[in-house]
């Protein structure tokens, strides 16, 4: 009896222990998003170009997986980030055009007011999902959505987000941070960070530093001596090479960065629970570059390192998309994507078995200038179709004109210095229809669309363009006020619903009528300045003497906020969101 006893006690200690290990293999992985900003991978040790040392991302590259063949949706930022941030195309829900929430006094002209795309209404942001799903969730901090955040989307958005703020350290995060020191601006603009480099991210209370910083304070960091390769298309001379230097320069300014929150991950033990994952929000930021639908602005690095090895040193030859990084993100953290996304998980556990055969791009208006480019690539061809032909190429953007490069490549074009190659971007007329052979002709400066040689692969991507923006409804036919005018009616943003409250026997009872509408809370006794939005998932305690603060929030609407006290409702605002406060400063 006692033996049949010990017997018992040694299977259920051997069963709990498997079930131990099994809840322990269970235990969600963290998720690490690092971005970098207007950068081809052209320019990357991890791609062949080792004129910008970055110990940084070589680790990731030799301890990861190096994927050669991502693309982003747009050769620009927002519209990219809108699909980063919701797994659909811009052109499917009005995403499409460059920047919608803060407009160029030339686009005003045109009467492009400042406004929020409105998603449709079962569309979350999937930070929202990661945090429904009992993720820890900080951006630190560019949103520029093309339209304002979910207010349930993070725990924390800020300069001072980080994984390390969260309550319980044993809490899974998905934390992304923002490297803009290779943004196209910083090619002009050379003033330091307002924050110490070294300090990222700063600590709260480090006050920001207003810089007037020159040139010689941020230093080339690429000898002069180092031989540069210039695109064709670009000024081959010190101009173009200087920008080249530049561009190099902050590579390595980011790659420090990089570096930093790497070191924070190692000092809290966590890089083998974190998947890492490295790239940037579109290609490159020289003309002829950003914003185009080239690979040299749509195609950029890829590089995720997973936990404890696996896959080390490996290349990755796949085509990947943008609209792929949501469910690729909720795949990787066991979560189902949501059917409304319209990428494909290319990892994770609802890994696509179909592999990618295309991926799609657009270009529509940027500030001030309008036009409509549609784009499919396979491994080898590029498809571009212009839905403007009698439009140039070259279309000015006083932004843009900024840099010394720019400035250089209008000065060649005035006086006639320009050869067949830099003369491209500046025909008057484009041609209804390109196609290029990447494999052979890798910066697309030969259309061969006329070529009867190639009028298979033609017809094949010329039908794929049609099916997919038919597939995702493309909005890019409809005129840019027209779509204004549905997104806000009578010229002003809709409003989210007050929300319906019901109090009975000490508990708070919300609802909203809004369709697509999210509930949140915080009590004012535990409310933070820096603490995100409680999802509202049941009724809530109607505590004594203490103040609960409802929000209710449809994407692309103004949101509204309902204060209780005490079991009794007192009031709803619908709070200035940033542009409203600096329209009003600026009437002042």
């Amino acid at each position: 009896m006692k033996q049949k006893f010990k017997l018992t006690i040694l299977i259920l200690s051997l069963l709990s222990l498997k079930s131990s290990e099994r809840n322990e293999k269970k235990k969600s992985l963290n998720v690490l998003w690092l971005v970098a900003e207007d950068l081809s991978p052209y320019y990357l040790s991890a791609y062949g170009d080792y004129r910008a040392p970055t110990p940084n991302l070589d680790r990731l590259a030799s301890e990861g997986v190096v994927y050669n063949n991502n693309f982003s949706v747009s050769g620009v930022c927002s519209p990219s980030r809108a699909t980063l941030a919701t797994g659909l195309y811009p052109n499917s829900f009005g995403a499409h055009n460059m920047r919608t929430l803060s407009q160029q006094p030339a686009a005003k002209e045109l009467g492009i007011i400042d406004y929020q795309v409105v998603p449709p209404p079962e569309i979350k942001m999937v930070s929202e999902i990661m945090r429904e799903n009992g993720y820890y969730t900080t951006n630190n901090a560019k949103e520029d959505y093309q339209f304002f955040k979910s207010e349930l989307a993070w725990d924390e958005s800020s300069i001072y987000a980080h994984w390390r703020n969260r309550p319980n350290k044993e809490k899974p995060f998905f934390s992304v941070f923002n490297f803009n020191v290779t943004h196209e601006s910083k090619m002009w603009n050379f003033k330091k960070n307002l924050f110490d480099e070294n300090k990222f991210p700063p600590n709260r209370s480090i006050k920001k530093v207003n810089s007037k910083n020159k040139e010689t304070d941020v230093p080339l960091l690429v000898s002069n001596d180092i031989e540069i390769d210039i695109p064709p298309y670009l000024p081959q001379n010190e101009i173009g090479k200087n920008a080249m230097r530049r561009m190099y320069t902050n590579i390595i300014r980011m790659d420090k960065g990089v570096g930093i929150i790497l070191d924070q991950l190692e000092e809290d033990g966590l890089m083998d629970k974190t998947i890492i994952v490295w790239y940037s929000d579109h290609g490159g930021p020289l003309p002829r570059q950003k914003r185009l639908l080239y690979d040299s602005g749509l195609k950029v690095p890829l590089i995720i390192r997973f936990p404890d090895g696996n896959r080390a040193g490996e290349k990755d030859d796949q085509l990947t998309s943008f609209v792929d990084f949501p469910p690729t993100l909720l795949s990787m953290a066991g979560i189902k994507p949501p059917s409304f996304m319209q990428g494909q998980a290319f990892e994770g556990i609802y890994k696509s078995d179909n592999p990618r055969e295309f991926i799609h791009g657009h270009a529509d208006r940027f500030d001030e200038s309008i036009d409509m480019i549609r784009a499919v690539r396979n491994k080898r061809f590029k498809y571009l179709k212009n839905f403007y032909p009698e439009k140039p190429y070259y279309l000015p953007l006083a932004y843009r004109e900024k840099m010394d490069l720019m400035q250089e490549l209008l000065r060649m074009r005035d006086s006639g210095e320009l050869d067949n190659y830099q003369s491209l971007w500046f025909r008057e007329n484009k041609e209804d229809e390109e196609l290029f052979d990447i494999e052979n002709d890798p910066h697309e400066l030969n259309n061969i669309a006329n070529n009867p040689l190639y009028s298979e692969i033609l017809s094949k991507l010329r039908d794929e363009c049609s099916r997919w923006m038919e597939a995702i409804n493309d909005k890019g036919f409809i005129n840019e006020v027209d779509l204004i005018s549905q997104f806000y009616p009578n010229g002003k943003a809709q409003l989210t619903a007050v929300p319906d409250i019901k109090i009975n026997n000490g508990k708070v009872f919300v609802s909203c009528e809004t369709p697509g509408a999210q509930i949140g809370y915080r009590y004012a006794s535990k409310k933070a300045p820096y603490i995100g939005w409680n999802k509202y998932d049941g009724p809530l305690d109607n505590k004594v003497n203490d103040t609960i603060e409802i929000i209710t929030h449809r994407l692309g609407f103004k949101y509204a906020i309902t204060t209780i006290y005490n079991g009794v409702k007192i009031k709803t605002t619908y709070p200035l969101n940033s542009h409203d406060k600096r329209r009003i400063s600026i009437s002042k």
